[in-house]
């Protein structure tokens, strides 16, 4: 992919966590967890745009006094597809990739991967899957569980254990042996599917469910999936940044 066709990153923030209050600017290694997100884009894929959708002044404010670029958005936009939408209105980009703000461990491998899952043949929409490693975590409702076709493309995502092998499960996460993949929560869109998403009420599959990406299924769209070999680490509970380390990025 040359740097004329690379896809613009945007990152959709808000302040509002029900887990984590105000996590977004909870300290990370002395600087706000957004900004340690911020500085990670950087170093990782210093050749993408880079554009921030945030809900207010409070997020908009550090990302600014670091030089990083900002829209604000309506607060009360329902998911980040929504307001990544909001924010392409004005920037009117062809491709965007959508990175999570509370994961400042992101690799440059997974952008890239995520980018090419977007050009699959007939992908209006992409996203990521790494292999769980333990049954733990394929049961827990909090990791999302994906399905494929043949072809890669996303059948189903759920909070639920799919899919569920009926008999002979015995030692399946044995031996180094996994089962099941993990949803990653960073997707890519084009255009031309952002500017519908919009204009979509949420399904039921995405009530019941609380997942932004199955009112895309539910219209019929097609999600092409990379799989990668390891998952992003992102932050949902405090306890999580304490297992993080920070390097000063002008130091690296």
């Amino acid at each position: 992919m040359n740097a004329l066709a690379l896809p613009t990153i945007i990152v959709p923030a808000r302040l509002a966590s029900v887990r984590f209050p105000r996590k977004l600017l909870a300290d990370a290694g002395g600087k706000p967890l957004i900004l340690r997100t911020a500085e990670r884009l950087r170093k990782e894929v210093p050749e993408y745009e880079v554009f921030f959708a945030v809900d207010g002044d409070e997020l908009a404010r550090p990302l600014q006094q670091e030089g990083f670029s900002v829209l604000l958005t309506d607060p009360e936009l329902s998911s980040g597809t929504d307001r990544i939408a909001q924010a392409n209105q004005s920037l009117r980009r062809e491709s965007i990739l959508n990175v999570q703000a509370d994961e400042p461990m992101v690799e440059r491998g997974h952008i890239l991967a995520l980018g090419d899952a977007l050009s699959k043949e007939g992908a209006s929409m992409s996203t990521l899957a790494a292999p769980f490693e333990s049954e733990e975590d394929f049961i827990d409702p909090n990791q999302v569980k994906v399905v494929l076709d043949a072809e890669g493309y996303a059948i189903y995502f759920s909070r639920a254990p799919i899919p569920h092998q009926r008999e002979g499960d015995e030692g399946r996460w044995g031996s180094g042996k996994t089962f099941g993949l993990k949803h990653l929560g960073m997707y890519g869109y084009h255009s031309s599917l952002l500017d519908s998403f919009s204009t979509w009420n949420q399904g039921t599959l995405e009530q019941i469910e609380r997942l932004e990406q199955l009112r895309a299924l539910e219209h019929g769209c097609r999600i092409g999936v990379s799989i990668v070999g390891k998952a992003t680490i992102g932050v949902d509970l405090p306890s999580d940044l304490q297992e993080l380390t920070f390097a000063d990025p002008s130091n690296s």
